[in-house]
């Protein structure tokens, strides 16, 4: 089975990331078929990449600029069976692929998300709660022991299989992030509609398959934490606009109602009990958290529905993969 790993990049302040992140393909116990390096519009780093990485397809984004848009560039020229994303300031454990591939070789299964372990570059801020590990692009949920069936994996450790992007079209653009606008949820809109499509199939989690992300000090600052929390409101009340409330927004309704209200206890257990008073500033966290996440929602469903970025020649409403080829070097 032939496996594409598809790794986007905008910016050559990440440069050395981006180095790692290839170099740790090349380890991997079960190699990738070829490695796509997707540069959203930026030609010095497109050039700066092409020089480097000999053996990789390097590519420039021609779709509109976004992780969307850069993606759905490199699913245009992929030829494996599977499709793996890895984010371009992460690195994958040596055995990251096998996993992944080994749980997709179930005919049930469209695709199956490994676990994100936070690499903080300085140190983690004591008011900073494991529950919003998504802010910064880890997990952070409870991690299973045992692959599960989840509604989406995380896209950028994830792999799914050809046959989606195939039928059902690619990332929705206008979704995602584009640059550092802290925008999410383009995963999530494309596995909601793929069970949509296979309602009797499913995604996973593997859990042993690990990659490690970088976590710059900017990101584990307030500001930075309240904006990723209000964009994610937007993402979601957008994604709804495409599949529904009851889809988009059914993971959203257990971690708000029980493992939120667990974090808020356990913070102020910590501080009354075992003496951590930043227990305190992670319960508060937590709660502003959520109410900027809430705020981001209701601003974003007051907002007129964005037109669907279709195929001409799709009977439904499904992003187009027909960008062009672009620049390419091997």
């Amino acid at each position: 089975m032939l496996i594409a790993v598809i790794i986007c990049a905008y910016t050559e302040e990440r440069w050395d990331d981006l180095v790692a992140a290839v170099a740790s393909l090349r380890r991997q116990t079960l190699l990738p078929s070829e490695i796509i390096i997707v540069i959203d519009h930026n030609k010095q780093l497109f050039e700066r990449a092409r020089a480097q990485f000999a053996d990789a397809t390097v590519v420039e984004n021609k779709a509109a600029r976004g992780l969307s848009g850069a993606r759905n560039t490199g699913l245009e020229i992929a030829r494996g069976d599977l499709i793996a994303f890895l984010d371009d300031d992460a690195e994958a454990a040596p055995d990251w692929l096998e996993r992944l591939c080994d749980c997709s070789t179930d005919p049930k299964v469209l695709g199956v998300g490994g676990t994100v372990v936070p690499r903080w570059l300085g140190k983690r801020p004591n008011w900073f709660p494991s529950e919003f590990y998504w802010v910064v692009g880890c997990t952070y949920q409870h991690i299973p022991d045992q692959p599960i069936v989840v509604r989406n994996p995380y896209g950028g450790c994830t792999c799914i299989k050809q046959e989606v992007f195939q039928t059902i079209g690619g990332f929705r653009e206008g979704i995602g992030r584009i640059g550092t606008v802290p925008m999410g949820g383009e995963e999530t809109e494309l596995s909601i509609r793929a069970t949509q499509h296979w309602p009797e199939k499913v995604f996973l989690y593997e859990p042993r398959a690990l990659i490690y992300h970088r976590i710059p000090a900017q990101r584990a600052r307030w500001h930075y934490f309240l904006s990723r929390c209000y964009a994610e409101g937007i993402s979601k009340a957008t994604i709804t606009k495409f599949v529904g409330a009851k889809d988009s927004l059914s993971s959203e309704r257990a971690y708000t109602t029980q493992m939120l209200p667990r974090g808020v206890c356990k913070g102020i257990t910590d501080a009354l009990l075992r003496r951590d008073p930043s227990g305190f500033l992670r319960a508060g966290a937590i709660i502003a958290g959520l109410v900027t996440t809430t705020a981001g929602y209701v601003k974003g469903s007051l907002k007129r529905q964005p037109l669907p970025t279709a195929s001409p020649a799709a009977n439904q409403d499904k992003p187009s993969l027909g960008v062009g080829k672009g620049n390419v070097s091997r």
